[in-house]
């Protein structure tokens, strides 16, 4: 009777590992996003997989503890994203935690993730923390406090493995497809109606959809939904900039003085990401941008725990914004926002679900217990899930994969074989079109032949992270517009095309919201 047993709308991380984990387990699955994999606010986090220590003062450790299990279990399946990385929390006078509460917050962290492959933490004397990261301002401190957590430098790139997996295990992923409305017949959910980007309609049916449209939920619901609200995302804002006198080698975890709310100031990709503010958002979910006083405040709070940087708008490389698909709350303080995650079911039609919450570390575990609800659904047995134990990306292992170079392996994982292997079809094919990061023209046509990708956004930005540099990519854009045209016979007027709107997406995230 139906096309599919699982439709997914939303291909973020959650909709992604929904998809992998239902394709493994033997699911005829379908993902739609209406942009592109990962474009979402999958790509605008702060790129950290960790145990979410700041929830502990709320209360919340069953979250603490899953987050805790989940960064060991990515730590352990996509080790060429996720890694390790070391956490100085200073304490100052006007801190609002002593070293002694600090301490037992520590030590309980400590005991949520016994088995860890990560370092125990250190309490650091004032000198012991300078030594760390000379830079810090000396005045009022006490100590800090020295802990391991994770990063996911390319948080795009775990949210492509997932939906490249959910691929090789059968599901099909159809992007820039919007759901334009549900199929109702008879007081029964049958499937969507869908629209690409051509304006081209064709219809998916299944007895199960699950709605992972991240801050987007409530927005594919009008045509079923009786004024039920989900979501009430807030925005977080960050700054990239290249290194700056005084900045350290460790990520630092700060309180900021204006309103003790925690932020960071961490390396990345050659540069560092200071971030992230956390404020109510209801505007235009597609263009969402940081506000001058977003700037101001994570500028002059970086200022003041690193006063020899001296940082001005004009060491800003740019910046990112994106919102938080949080559950709606009358709560007023955004810090005390959960960031569990829920499984929502409609109100009216019992085969609908939506995901609200959930956060990068702990989208694998959210994966499976949808998972598991959807065989309930269907009314068949479930087989064990697989996704804690299989690497992503195993399936292209070959022993060639620990003589590849080192960019590709930390981009691509086992995936950089197929890259190396298309670069040797052809010279020009191994040709570097970005000098900053050293992408070659192989990427580009491997991107689109082989990872979906649809635009020259999907590629720099979401495959390649040639969009991540010092320029936001559109010191490449032009190279790889070319080496597209060259190798995979674009028009002249698609090249133009594909420049300008990269460059309007760039936009985006080098302006300002004067509004």
């Amino acid at each position: 009777m139906f096309d599919f047993d699982l439709i997914i709308i939303g291909a973020g991380i959650n909709g992604a590992g929904v998809a992998r984990d239902a394709a493994m387990r033997g699911l005829k699955v379908l993902l739609l996003d209406k942009g592109d994999v990962g474009g979402g606010t999958s790509s605008w986090s702060t790129r950290l997989i960790h145990g979410g220590l700041r929830y502990l003062e709320h209360g919340e450790l069953g979250l603490v503890r899953e987050s805790l299990r989940e960064r060991e279990t990515l730590l352990r399946i996509a080790p060429h994203l996720v890694r390790p990385l070391p956490f100085l929390l200073p304490i100052y006078q006007h801190s609002r935690r002593g070293p002694l509460l600090l301490r037992l917050g520590m030590i309980m962290y400590d005991l949520l993730s016994l088995g860890k492959s990560l370092p125990r933490h250190q309490m650091l004397s004032a000198r012991e923390a300078l030594a760390r990261a000379p830079g810090l301002n000396q005045e009022g401190l006490r100590g800090a406090a020295l802990y391991y957590d994770a990063q996911v430098e390319f948080a795009e790139r775990l949210v492509v493995e997932n939906a490249l997996s959910a691929i090789e295990h059968g599901a099909q992923v159809s992007t820039y497809t919007r759901v334009s409305e549900f199929i109702v017949e008879n007081g029964q959910l049958l499937g969507v109606y869908l629209e690409d980007r051509d304006g081209r309609h064709r219809s998916a049916t299944a007895p199960v959809i699950i709605n992972a449209a991240g801050p987007w939920v409530d927005k594919v619901l009008p045509s079923v939904n009786a004024a039920l609200r989900l979501i009430g995302g807030t925005k977080g804002s960050h700054l990239i900039l290249s290194r700056f006198t005084g900045a350290s080698d460790t990520a630092i975890y700060l309180e900021a003085k204006r309103d003790q709310r925690p932020f960071f100031v961490i390396p990345w990709n050659g540069n560092y990401l200071i971030g992230t503010t956390d404020r109510r958002y209801e505007g235009d979910l597609d263009d969402v941008r940081i506000d001058e006083d977003e700037v101001e405040y994570l500028l002059s709070e970086t200022n003041a725990v690193f006063p020899s940087a001296k940082l001005c708008r004009e060491a800003i490389l740019y910046s990112y914004s994106g919102v938080r698909t949080l559950p709606f709350t009358k709560e007023t303080d955004e810090q005390s926002i959960t960031r569990r995650h829920f499984i929502r079911p409609h109100p009216r039609f019992d085969n609908l679900f939506s995901l609200v919450g959930g956060k990068l570390t702990t989208y694998r575990s959210l994966a499976e217990e949808t998972t598991d609800l959807v065989f309930t659904k269907l009314g068949r047995a479930s087989p064990p899930c697989q996704t804690s134990q299989v690497r992503l990306g195993e399936r292209s292992l070959t022993d060639k994969a620990t003589l590849l170079p080192a960019r590709l392996s930390r981009i691509y994982g086992a995936r950089a074989t197929a890259i190396t292997e298309l670069a040797a079809t052809n010279p020009e094919l191994a040709e570097v079109f970005d000098g900053e990061t050293g992408a070659i023209a192989a990427e580009v046509v491997y991107s689109f032949e082989h990872e979906f990708a649809s635009t020259l956004v999907d590629c720099l930005m979401r495959r390649t992270m040639v969009g991540l540099n010092s320029t936001g990519g559109l010191d490449a854009v032009e190279k790889a517009a070319i080496v597209a045209q060259k190798h995979l016979g674009w028009s002249e007027s698609r090249v133009t095309r594909e420049v300008a709107a990269y460059g309007k997406d760039a936009g985006r995230r080098s302006s300002v919201n004067q509004h």
